[in-house]
Parts: structure tokens; sequence; C-alpha cells
């Protein structure tokens, strides 16, 4: 999910900043990556990518080439597979600074080193299966929590476990329970009209939650140090920090 964030924020960030015309150097290995896409050498395209390759959650992430070879024809479908083939490299395809590379308006995603490390499209067979799956997520939490548009994270202090949801409109709800205890059981807190902030241009974010004189908040790094957790929480009693933690994202 830190990736999903990331790129989001780099989609933001391109409709700001202006691309500009990509180098000689890179326009050999985008040209190369059309060329194995027309010819469909999911091989070949296996090796351009930065793993893990993170799909629209809860899809499960690709963790490596074989799983992406087996994969490829869920996400490239004729209509990804048209955009890509029918691009120029000099003209369709834009270099975004530190961002990286994108096509048209963020479609795909390289570095400078040659790899793709995002697809921003959902096929028809992705979108069945997302939906598939929240679905099937619905079914083993507690009914107090069972509805919602799309998960968001879950993730594990030494102490609690939180899960966040995107319940629509920009609404997200928190739910948390002692960490022994099962996502099946009733929260022992839940917040709703929690609020999502990007914090800077590098792929941090938080999530705040009111409750009384209380406020929780949620932390996702993505632009750390070596030493940064993946997630913190922090609980504020009247603006005065009372707890902080550090916290795992829960793979989906």
């Amino acid at each position: 999910m830190k990736k999903l964030v990331y790129i989001a924020l780099i989609l933001f960030s391109a409709g700001t900043v202006s691309g500009q015309e990509l180098k000689k150097e890179y326009q050999k290995f985008i040209q190369t990556f059309i060329d194995n896409i027309k010819a469909d050498k999911k091989t070949e395209v296996a090796k351009m990518i930065s793993y893990p390759l993170t799909r629209e959650n809860p899809i499960p992430s690709i963790k490596n080439k074989d799983e992406f070879v087996k994969r490829y024809s869920e996400i490239f479908d004729d209509v990804l597979k048209k955009e890509i083939t029918s691009s120029k490299a000099d003209k369709d395809w834009s270099g975004m600074g530190w961002r990286g590379i994108m096509l048209n308006r963020g479609t795909i995603w390289f570095d400078t080193d040659g790899k793709l490390t995002g697809i921003n499209y959902q096929s028809k067979f992705e979108k069945d299966l997302k939906a598939k799956l929240i679905a099937s997520q619905k079914t083993k939490l507690h009914s107090s929590i069972a509805n919602f548009k799309e998960p968001v994270y879950v993730l594990e202090t030494s102490k609690f476990r939180i899960r966040i949801d995107d319940l629509g409109n920009q609404n997200y709800r928190y739910a948390s329970w002692s960490i022994k205890k099962k996502m099946s059981e009733k929260p022992d807190l839940i917040i709703t009209n929690g609020k999502w902030t990007a914090d800077g241009s590098g792929g941090n974010s938080k999530f705040d939650f009111k409750k009384g004189n209380y406020l929780y908040e949620c932390y996702i790094i993505v632009l750390g140090t070596s030493d940064s957790p993946p997630a913190t929480l922090t609980i504020y009693e009247n603006e005065k920090e009372i707890l902080s933690q550090n916290a795992k994202i829960v793979p989906r």
C-alpha cells in the first residue's frame, strides 16, 4: 500500500508539473518495453519490473518475475497494450525529474534505471477481482465494520491492531482491537469521519481520527530514514501526546 500512496502523490504532482522531453538514453529502454509489449514477450517484460509490483488494494502485489508472467494478461489487456504500443518514446513519454518517467498522464511509470515502478490502470479482470476480494473481506469482519467502499490499511503495533477503511467521499474509518484479538471480533474502538492528508511530495501521509478530546494519528512513511518504521500510531489528548508506537503494515 505504501507504493499506492506514493503513486497517487506522483499523479497529483504530474498534473501540476510540466514534463521534460525524454532523454535519448531513456528512450532506448522505453522503446524496448514498447516492443516487448507489442510482441507479448512476457518474460522480457518481467525483467524490466521493479518488484514487488503493487496492484490496487486488496489485489495482492506481484512479488517476482514468475508471478508476473502468470498474471501478465490480468493487467495487460487489449486497452492497455494499445495505449503502450501506439505510444512514441520521444513524444508520449515524459521525464518528470526525480519522480521518474511517465506514459501520457501517468498510466505507466519507469525509474531512470529502466525499471517499471507503477501501472496505474485496472483491467476488467482486476476490477472484478477487486470486487470479489472486498466482498470476501466483508464476510470475515465483525458486522459493525462490514460496510465500506474500499480497504486502505491494516496496521499492527505492539499493543493494537488497527484497520482503516474508506467509506466513500473522503470519509475514513478507524477500527482498533488489542493485538491478541481478531478482526472478526467487535472492535474496541470505532471512529468515522477520518481525514487523509499528504505530507510533502515524497509519499508520506497521515490519517487523523478525532473522538472527543482525543486525536488518533496514523502516519504512513514512504520516504524516511533507514531505520524508519513503515508507520506510526500517535494518540493525543487535548493536543498533548499520550502514546506513540511504531507500526507495521500487514500484507494484504
